[in-house]
């Protein structure tokens, strides 16, 4: 009997690594308070950006300080705002034992940034709302026809809440993306109709991935990790009009499509 119930409860769960999508926060300065008042004032412009996302909280800016970082009072201001911090990375031995102290994992250190790419000679519509560096990698299990190797179409509207994701491939939406749906593609994602949810090209880390959409109207787009909301109205050259999305160093460019 006793060999019995060991068999079992081996046999009761499994262990696989996992990813999740996580966002990362860049502290900037060691004032909690300064923090809490700066938070505060971005989310205002966009109260339902977060929807309890995962956060890392990334030290690396202010690591050499020797202020000590109040980690409860930023986890707290953080869990307020719809988010649920669970790791932190870059800081100093005292800083991450302090992080520790309040639950918080260590992460490995993000690696070295890339060199920004030189900007082309041309004019193009530089919209910088909002920009947080995230490691993106969600899988979620859709069911969609497959036409042909590297790509995915879904010819369906996608409301509020649903999501997304061509893994290893492009994505080809020919409906409607609604704000609160999510499309997340490992390369390229083409909207052939209004896109005014979130869209994640590049989910993978692929910086030559494009978003292009007839309507550009997003709440969020992200390529390789790199994200910016559109928390104030884009420029008239590409709001509510075909344009594309790409990533030109560690800088998202919104241009329109001739």
């Amino acid at each position: 009997m006793a060999l019995t119930t060991a068999a079992q409860a081996r046999n009761s769960f499994d262990l696989k690594s996992a990813s999740l999508p996580v966002v990362a926060v860049l502290l900037k300065t060691t004032d909690a308070a300064q923090f809490a008042a700066d938070l505060a004032e971005r989310v205002a412009d966009a109260p339902g950006f977060f929807d309890n996302d995962p956060v890392l909280i990334d030290l690396a800016p202010v690591r050499e300080a020797e202020a000590p970082i109040d980690f409860a009072s930023i986890v707290a201001e953080l869990r307020r705002h719809s988010t649920l911090p669970v790791a932190v990375r870059g800081g100093s031995p005292a800083q991450m034992e302090a992080a520790r102290a309040v639950g918080l994992a260590a992460s490995p250190d993000a690696p070295p940034a890339r060199a920004e790419a030189p900007a082309p000679v041309q004019e193009v519509v530089r919209e910088v709302i909002r920009e947080v560096e995230v490691e993106v990698v969600r899988e979620v299990p859709v069911q969609v026809p497959m036409p042909g190797p590297g790509t995915v179409v879904v010819d369906k509207p996608l409301r509020s809440g649903q999501q997304v994701y061509a893994r290893g491939a492009d994505l080809v939406v020919m409906a409607v993306v609604s704000f609160g749906a999510e499309v997340i593609a490992d390369g390229n994602i083409h909207v052939y109709a209004p896109l005014r949810g979130r869209a994640i090209a590049g989910a993978r880390g692929n910086t030559e991935a494009r978003i292009f959409s007839t309507c550009l109207e997003p709440q969020l787009v992200s390529i390789a990790g790199i994200y910016r909301t559109t928390e104030t109205e884009l420029p008239a050259d590409v709001r509510g009009k075909p344009a594309q999305v790409r990533l030109e160093g560690e800088k998202l460019l919104i241009e329109p499509l001739a």
